[in-house]
């Protein structure tokens, strides 16, 4: 009996010691795992930089486009499966917000403009596309043609067939511009504008690199894509306008995340000047000053008027304008 009685006891304190040791493994684990949208060059360089700065911890990105990520964040909000989600867009953001999906969190130290804070602090913007004009100037002398300032002279008849820009439904640059132009200007504006326009693509980037090859004036796009044509192409302008459609890219704690701990690790990094730095020569606007390439004094940021809903409008935009 003493035998068995001892047996059970060893047994007992080695179970206790293996319990023990899984839930101080458990606790000193470091894992982070992050959704995505980024495009492989951003997150190459953010996860490698972060990976430098915090060896001890163990992050694991998982890529895909906005739509969905998203759906799968909100879809496992009742058990999550990550712990941030960074590089998806406002729209994308404020779904999530609506949704339960995402807790605030201030990140520490950071010095990132107000206009990229979440005014409840459910997320942060890293950084701002803004849509502008590319311009071949070359091609604008040879058909002597005046050099348009703003977005209004895009609806001048000197322009018909002079204009290319992504289809609102294949495209979330398209989307973004013509979405903008109906909240600034309505309808009538953008079938003013359709009367002008050479050709609608499925490539956001497609319009700028159409005026950098001469194929048209004046293409409709957003900021580091026409700046790429403007740095390898002689003759091509970027154009902002008085006002600047755009989107505002960010990250945010998810709700309930398995290692919180990390999440604002990240967060904290994300949005310091070493995160900074990291996103800089990817992005026409960082989110603090002097991060970026496009100069912040030039650009106004549209802020809509009215909510949108990208669905109902692709659904008239396509209706009107779609063969």
């Amino acid at each position: 009996m003493y035998d068995l009685v001892r047996k059970l006891s060893v047994a007992a304190v080695a179970a206790g010691i293996a319990v023990f040791a899984w839930g101080a493994g458990d606790a000193l684990a470091k894992d982070l795992v992050l959704y995505t949208a980024s495009n492989p060059k951003i997150e190459k360089d953010i996860m490698a930089a972060f990976r430098k700065a915090h060896p001890d911890i163990t992050a694991k990105a998982v890529n895909m486009s906005t739509g969905p990520i998203t759906e799968r964040a909100i879809a496992e909000k009742a058990n999550p499966q990550a712990d941030v989600i960074w590089m998806i867009n406002n729209i994308a953001l404020e779904q999530l917000k609506d949704a339960g999906a995402l807790e605030p969190y201030e990140p520490k130290g950071t010095k990132i403009d107000d206009a990229f804070k979440e005014e409840d602090g459910f997320w942060n913007g890293h950084n701002a596309t803004i849509m502008a004009m590319a311009v071949n100037t070359k091609l604008l002398k040879e058909k002597k043609l005046p050099m348009p300032t703003d977005w209004v002279d895009l609806v001048k008849p000197v322009y018909k067939g002079q204009i290319t820009i992504a289809a609102a439904t294949k495209s979330g640059t398209g989307l973004s511009i013509l979405s903008t132009m109906h909240d600034v200007f309505g309808w009538n504006f953008i079938d003013n504008l359709h009367q002008n326009i050479f050709q609608y693509n499925s490539s956001g980037s497609a319009a700028a690199r159409q005026v950098g090859g001469g194929e048209t004036i004046i293409g409709l796009s957003y900021d580091t894509a026409i700046l790429h044509q403007v740095q390898a192409m002689p003759g091509v302008e970027m154009v902002i306008g008085r006002m600047s459609p755009n989107v505002i890219e960010g990250a945010g704690l998810l709700a309930g995340a398995p290692n919180p701990a990390q999440g604002k690790v990240f967060l904290d990094w994300l949005f310091s000047e070493a995160g900074m730095k990291v996103f800089a020569p990817h992005v026409g606007i960082g989110a603090q000053a002097g991060y970026g390439n496009v100069d912040l004094s030039k650009v106004h940021m549209w802020k809509r008027r009215r909510p949108l809903d990208a669905n109902d409008f692709k659904r008239q935009w396509a209706s009107k304008f779609e063969k």
